[in-house]
């Protein structure tokens, strides 16, 4: 039998706040972020993809085209395009996006709205939350 090893998120091009950052403020950049530390504020990679990491945890209002949740928010999320919760994430706040995809084991406190492009309006209201 093989043995099998993790391969970390490919995250090449991308600006890297590391497990060991801690930051108050306003983050802001210019291209695809992703986040493995903690943040305090508002996280806003200007149109571009964020990624919270297995062992991100935010404390922020995030605003970016597509955001990928796999740690800790407290805080609202806006997507232009689209939202991905993965297994481990752990959401306190409001969802605004065009798209979102679930995985089973995500952890969400709060509203979803979903704007489809093509189709109707969508609202729901996530209430289910369990810490870890």
């Amino acid at each position: 039998m093989e043995a099998t090893t993790l391969k970390p998120p490919d995250i090449a091009g991308m600006i890297l706040i590391g497990k060991s950052f801690v930051i108050k403020g306003q983050v802001s950049c210019d291209g695809d972020l992703y986040i493995d530390g903690q943040v305090e504020g508002i996280v806003d990679p200007k149109g571009n993809r964020l990624t919270i990491g297995p062992e991100g945890r935010l404390k922020a209002n995030v605003i970016a085209r597509a955001v990928v949740v796999e740690g800790k928010l407290e805080g609202n999320i806006q997507a232009s395009e689209r939202v991905d919760l993965k297994h481990s994430a752990v959401v306190v706040g409001d969802i605004v996006t065009q798209s979102i995809s679930i995985e089973s084991g995500a952890h969400i406190k709060g509203s979803i709205e979903v704007h489809g492009e093509s189709s109707k309006d969508k609202s729901a209201s996530a209430t289910a939350f369990s810490p870890k």
